[in-house]
């Protein structure tokens, strides 16, 4: 069966991604991609020009997907648990995703899409957890820190603690 000639980046990023998540970031290669994708070798070398770029690729289009996912969660009038699961409705997938793209973070400008994003889910969630209509930071980090470790540790296939409970005790503290 003949390869088809074009595949869009997204995809072929995902497969990367999923790649590392999987087998580790070391198993990207250009043949591990084009078996993957369904790309041929040459045209990802031609495309990306080298290993470390492509990786890179679908590292920033990782963070690209998960500001997606923060736009049309924060867009819902839901509290903080509901924001959240709006988030990452698959929270193995995005422990798996966050696994990865985290390991990108000695690039500066991947650090720095990592701190916007975070800032940007603590900035919804404190608008959530708000005390007197004044969003609460700090209810709002540890919220964030608590899901993010449930996220991570998600992986081990075990449930997490409930969130909404959570929630509801930093929002009367």
């Amino acid at each position: 069966m003949p390869r088809p000639r074009s595949i869009p980046d997204r995809q072929v990023y995902a497969a990367i991604r999923l790649l590392a998540a999987e087998l580790g970031e070391k198993a990207v290669t250009f043949g591990s991609v084009a078996r993957a994708s369904g790309l041929a070798a040459p045209s990802l070398a031609q495309r990306y020009g080298s290993r470390d770029r492509m990786l890179r690729a679908a590292l920033l289009d990782g963070w690209d997907v998960l500001d997606a996912a923060l736009e049309r969660a924060d867009a819902s009038k839901s509290g903080s648990a509901g924001f959240l699961k709006a988030l990452a409705p698959d929270e193995r997938a995005l422990g798996a995703d966050l696994t990865v793209l985290m390991g990108g973070l000695r690039d500066a400008e991947l650090r720095n899409r990592a701190a916007q994003w975070r800032d940007r889910v603590i900035t919804a969630l404190a608008r959530r957890v708000a005390k007197s209509g004044r969003p609460d930071r700090a209810a709002a980090s540890v919220l964030f820190a608590a899901w993010q470790g449930r996220v991570l540790w998600s992986a081990t296939g075990k449930p997490g603690f409930r969130l909404k409970p959570l929630a509801a005790t930093l929002k009367k503290t």
